[in-house]
């Protein structure tokens, strides 16, 4: 019994204050503020991983890990290439392509657009575009006819639809005027379903059909690299490139989209630090319902101090009773968050058809809803910091209570 008995008169002063009004409310405050922490940045964390998902199984299963481009003329010999990509473990996919940039005219002026000839059979090795549009779009990009599938903002922006005819203005060669450009006229054969600025700029013809335009004979402007870690991208593309004789453009995802992963990181890193600052401010209230404990309790700790009651157990009392907030908000917190978490994207979608506003625009941001991932060691992580910080808040009052001289202290009874 000598063992619990310090937790189990830190469980009766904890529960005694609970009656007192002004020490309840510090001490509710204390509570609903590491709760609320918590639960936000389990929250946030949960979007961040949920961002970070979605940027590498949508965006960057689109977008090529790596390429080499011709410099100045065409890779004629892009098989001795993907042979040598053979002796790099790291490539998983390899695809060659046709890239052609040019203006086509919208209500209003000219939009840029970057066509893409690729060849379907290779094309899957290092894209998951075909996921984003239906089976007669990607069918539609095999042979050699002038089809092309274009992005669903794309196609809104200049009032088309499937079937409609697509004029592509190029600069003729060695003169940049408009008034000498070619036109080149396709097919609208489908469409694609991707979001964010690819979907506004990309489109893709038949590989066979652009090479036959441009006159490349048998030859494409690069390969398209795919690898098993996207972070390897740089130094793999790297390596293949200086394997070969040709000079070539060696370009990765960093240089392009490299910069969203960077932005996710840096507000993943912004919130845990304000976040933890919620949670330490909480925290403190934590010190002040203690400081008030003790001073309200003064009379009862001498008392069992003189009963023979060692400091160190005094100490545990208050620990506990600070421990026993900590512990509370830390719970309320996670199983509060967990459960937003987990349904954040309906939550999102809910307040957006409620408020009329869209959250995301996915002519923006590479995707137009709120994503979110649940990951067990980031709740675990979290709960650990706020019971740490809850349990560091009740050292110092707990240690001024075993300085409580009890004579003194009955003497003021």
């Amino acid at each position: 019994m000598s063992k619990w008995l310090p937790f189990l008169i830190g469980w009766r002063f904890y529960r005694a204050r609970q009656n007192n009004g002004f020490i309840g409310f510090i001490s509710f405050a204390s509570t609903a503020g590491i709760a609320l922490g918590v639960a936000v940045l389990i929250i946030v964390l949960s979007a961040m991983n949920g961002f970070e998902k979605e940027l590498q199984t949508r965006l960057l299963g689109v977008i090529s890990h790596g390429e080499l481009v011709g410099v100045n003329e065409p890779i004629q010999d892009w098989q001795a290439i993907a042979e040598t990509a053979k002796n790099i473990p790291q490539i998983t996919g390899l695809a060659p392509f046709v890239r052609l940039q040019g203006l086509v005219q919208k209500p209003g002026g000219f939009q840029g657009i970057v066509v893409n000839g690729i060849d379907v059979d290779y094309e899957q090795q290092v894209s998951s575009i075909a996921q984003y549009m239906n089976d007669s779009a990607w069918q539609s990009l095999q042979g050699s006819d002038n089809h092309i599938v274009l992005g669903r903002s794309l196609l809104d922006k200049l009032q088309l639809e499937v079937g409609d005819t697509l004029a592509m203005y190029t600069p003729a060669a060695n003169n940049n005027r408009l008034s000498a450009a070619k036109s080149h006229r396709f097919v609208v054969s489908g469409v694609y379903d991707l979001g964010g600025e690819i979907e506004a700029s990309q489109a893709y013809v038949p590989l066979k059909y652009l090479s036959e335009l441009l006159n490349m004979g048998d030859g494409v402007s690069g390969i398209r690299l795919q690898v098993d870690n996207v972070f390897s991208a740089p130094s793999v593309t790297r390596d293949l490139g200086y394997a070969q004789e040709q000079y070539l453009y060696l370009n990765d995802w960093t240089r392009t989209q490299g910069h969203l992963y960077q932005d996710i990181q840096l507000v993943r890193m912004v919130m845990y630090l304000v976040l933890a600052l919620v949670i330490a401010v909480a925290c403190f209230n934590i010190v002040s319902t203690l400081v008030m404990t003790v001073r309200d309790k003064a009379s009862e700790i001498a008392i069992l101090m003189t009963m023979g009651l060692k400091r160190s157990a005094i100490m545990a009392i208050f620990i506990m009773q600070g421990g026993l907030n900590g512990l509370l908000g830390c719970s309320i917190g996670g199983i509060l968050g967990m459960l937003i978490a987990v349904n954040l994207s309906a939550i999102a979608k809910g307040l957006e058809s409620m408020l009329g506003i869209q959250l995301l625009d996915s002519d923006i941001y590479f995707i137009d809803f709120l994503p979110s991932q649940l990951q067990t060691h980031d709740v675990l992580f979290v709960v650990f910091i706020g019971l740490v910080m809850s349990l560091l808040a009740t050292i110092y009052p707990a240690w001024k209570a075993t300085k409580i001289a009890p004579a003194a202290a009955l003497a003021g009874r």
